[in-house]
């Protein structure tokens, strides 16, 4: 009788195992309902009346400023996120070490922007005892052209080969694999090199990763490849759980949502979204329509078309995070 049992028996210790084995992440994908995303760190630091104006923008308090920057989680944390993203967005030896940091003081300052995150995740925790999940960290990976502030993280027009891009990241993919983030975000990726030099690192990491694209249209990426195209790449990713599309317009995200899902259909799908507007290199400004509230309207449209995840990027605030909560029923 008990050999009756026994695929029954394996199974369930299978699973067990498995489930033991799952990071946070893993298992927040596994459940029911959405998971909300923060908004723009860079924004949140810009309202606490901090001038970030500088090539390192929200990276540059990492040295300046860190209790800034845990203060920024928090006020996200008490929107409603579920998943905070590190101040490592821009954070590298190419932008830290022209100020006279040492390599390893420059690897000190990446790997705390995941150290300030879970200071903000433990103060809340401390103030919230009775909270119902627990925040997860992702480990903000920026495209190439965040470092050199020219605007090329929005139109993916480089002056780099995939060695170079290779070079660039992975280092500090290394490093940030190893913080103890329960994610690695690598996100506003706007070419399709620096694309498949991500595919072929992710590949040796121990972590968790999602890969979400600046969009320049309704069906393409910043540097004009489909995005099917793109995603079609990490299909069969057996580290990237998710993709999606960030720091776009939100009136795209419905149509890209269905790009995603056709390239590839078995991947969780996360979106954050600008404010609709539009930065200018030159000046450090934004014009054009500020769009973001409908973000809260929105986004169980996002849902309801397939999205996991739903958050904010530039210019999204823990005023439109409540709101997204809000309208997902959390």
């Amino acid at each position: 009788m008990l050999a009756r049992h026994w695929p029954n028996l394996f199974a369930t210790v299978i699973n067990h195992i498995l489930n033991l084995n799952q990071n946070l992440f893993e298992k927040a994908l596994a459940q029911d309902g959405a998971i909300v995303l923060d908004g723009g760190l860079a924004t949140e630091l810009e309202a606490q009346g901090y001038d970030i104006g500088n090539e390192l923008w929200s990276a540059s308090m990492l040295r300046s400023n860190p209790s800034a920057i845990v203060d920024a989680h928090l006020a996200f944390l008490e929107a409603g996120a579920n998943i905070i993203i590190s101040a490592s967005y821009q954070a590298s030896r190419k932008g830290f070490m022209p100020l006279g940091l040492s390599e390893q003081q420059a690897d000190d300052l990446i790997v705390s922007s995941v150290d300030l995150a879970h200071a903000a995740r433990q103060k809340f925790l401390d103030a919230h005892s009775d909270a119902s999940f627990m925040p997860m960290v992702a480990a903000s990976i920026g495209p190439y052209g965040a470092t050199v502030h020219d605007g090329s993280e929005y139109t993916g027009d480089y002056n780099i080969d995939e060695e170079g891009l290779r070079q660039f990241h992975s280092g500090r993919l290394h490093l940030l694999d190893r913080s103890g983030a329960d994610v690695l975000a690598c996100e506003t990726i706007p070419n399709v090199s620096e694309a498949g030099v991500l595919h072929d690192l992710l590949m040796d990491v121990e972590s968790p990763a999602w890969v979400s694209f600046a969009c320049r249209d309704e069906r393409c990426i910043s540097d004009g490849t489909p995005l099917q195209e793109v995603a079609k790449k990490f299909r069969d990713h057996p580290r990237v759980l998710a993709l999606g599309i960030n720091c776009t317009a939100p009136h795209l995200i419905s149509a890209l949502i269905g790009e995603i899902r056709q390239a590839a259909p078995e991947k969780s799908i996360v979106v954050y979204p600008n404010s609709g507007e539009t930065y200018e290199v030159k000046d450090n400004s934004w014009y054009g329509s500020d769009s973001s509230i409908d973000c809260a309207e929105e986004s169980l449209a996002w849902l309801n078309a397939g999205a996991k995840m739903i958050g904010g990027c530039c210019r999204v605030g823990p005023e439109h995070i409540t709101a997204i909560r809000d309208s997902l029923h959390y």
